[in-house]
């Protein structure tokens, strides 16, 4: 029996005891392939031995400091580093464990902000359904996914939700790609202007919508013309690039393929791949300036802000993905993942959509192609494709309720950079495999009984 509080208390879980490279073996010596980085963090994989030995050397130096006491070399490091590569405007890096601490200290600084300048009648913020950004209750405000919502909703603060940049489910025919996303623009100002400019704190979004959608990427202008209205309002535009974020996606941040600068930017899971907590917000000069102006200081904290062993294993994996030119590799093996998915499941009678951009893709099951009917939700196909991956040795990232909260299906994969051209066959031709078996057992169970 064990005594943690796992996410599931129904069933088991192997117990994994060693990591190299794309695969992690378990305590029966069973090997996986890790084809989501388990949730989009591993982007370097397991046991490298750069990023280790800077950990033992930071461990070896000074393992904890508190930030209301010290700074310390690594972490001012990793902030020069990070800050000499950000969006433009961005001047400072505030440390963090993770992604929904980072969400939240977006949330809390973009509020102060307005204090600061005179401006507290701002108190809403705006973000998008299907959206994921953390389980803190911030975070889980802001965020869309409805089912991690819902037995939480009377903590919540009240937070206004416009429509996901969905375009597989939602741009009609009669649509551009260009004209959808004025659409879907036009949706924002017209709730920013039900709600009173004057009142709006910020818009919340997902550079490329994550686990809750599946790698949803921005049609073209999208994101262009959501910095624009945030402008002409005097709205902070909050990036969330917690999952798809720092070289995930072919660029260290997903925004430089849109040409924006966001005010905050959250970052986490590829910031330090795994190897020790850490996430960040990336703050733009004029807000800092707001503060020192201001009150002075910040009021938010955390006991392990900027903790030194968690900056030595960022600023190591930061300095390896430059080193070793993997920005470059993310475009080259995801060009190569999404062929690989095309020709696995371009013509598939349940695979309705094939998205994502770099190491960061997703396929999206229907019952039916034609129509886009998704699977019965009660049949938790996302589930099956996932035990059916497990047990081919392969890791992958699939939810539910990818449409709504309650319907659709889609598996999410966020494999290493490191990841080989053979390992991209194993991956698909596994998953395929496992979507195959799935829809297959689905079919034997609902066949009549002769």
């Amino acid at each position: 029996m064990t005594h943690i509080l796992h996410r599931q208390l129904r069933g088991t879980l192997p117990l994994a005891v060693s990591g190299h490279g794309t695969r992690i073996t378990d305590a029966q010596g069973k090997e996986y392939i890790d084809a989501s980085g388990g949730a989009a963090v591993s982007c370097l994989g397991h046991g490298h031995p750069d990023v280790l030995r800077a950990m033992h050397e930071q461990i070896d130096r000074l393992a904890y400091a508190h930030t209301s006491f010290f700074s310390t070399a690594v972490a001012e490091e990793l902030a020069d580093h990070l800050i000499a590569r950000a969006p433009a405007g961005m001047s400072h890096v505030y440390l963090v464990s993770g992604g929904s601490e980072a969400i939240e200290a977006s949330l809390k600084l973009a509020r102060q902000y307005f204090v600061e300048i005179g401006q507290p009648q701002r108190k809403h913020f705006i973000a998008r359904r299907q959206s994921y950004h953390g389980n803190t209750l911030g975070a889980l405000a802001v965020g869309g996914n409805a089912w991690r919502r819902k037995q939480f909703a009377p903590l919540l603060i009240d937070v206004t939700h416009v429509s996901p940049c969905y375009e597989y489910r939602d741009r009609l025919d009669t649509e551009s790609a260009e004209q959808y996303g004025e659409r879907l623009t036009l949706e924002l100002e017209q709730a920013i202007q039900k709600i009173g400019p004057a009142n709006v704190i910020g818009f919340c979004a997902e550079t490329v919508g994550g686990a809750t959608s599946g790698a949803l990427p921005p049609v073209p202008g999208y994101l262009r013309r959501i910095r624009e209205i945030c402008d002409r309002y005097g709205i902070l535009l909050i990036a969330d690039e917690v999952m798809c974020g720092m070289g995930r996606t072919g660029t260290l941040h997903a925004v430089e393929q849109e040409g924006v600068a966001p005010d905050l930017m959250a970052i986490a899971k590829g910031l330090g791949g795994g190897y020790q907590p850490i996430g960040a917000v990336l703050v733009q000069q004029r807000i800092i300036e707001a503060l020192s102006a201001g009150s002075g200081f910040f009021q938010h904290g955390h006991t392990y802000l900027g903790h030194p062993v968690a900056c030595a294993a960022a600023l190591a994996v930061q300095k390896v993905i430059e080193r070793d030119g993997l920005l470059a590799a993310v475009q080259r093996q995801g060009a190569g993942l999404g062929a690989r998915l095309g020709a696995a499941f371009g013509r598939h009678a349940h695979v309705g959509d094939i998205r994502g951009r770099g190491l960061f893709q997703a396929i999206e099951l229907v019952e039916d192609r034609a129509t886009k009917r998704p699977f019965d939700p009660a049949l938790r196909l996302y589930a099956r494709i996932k035990a059916e991956a497990m047990a081919r040795g392969l890791m992958v990232y699939p939810m539910g309720g990818t449409i709504d909260g309650r319907a659709g299906d889609h598996v999410l994969l966020a494999p290493a950079f490191i990841v080989t051209d053979g390992e991209l066959d194993l991956i698909v031709e596994r998953l395929a495999a496992a979507v195959d078996a799935s829809i297959s057992a689905l079919r034997a169970q609902r066949a009549p009984v002769a």
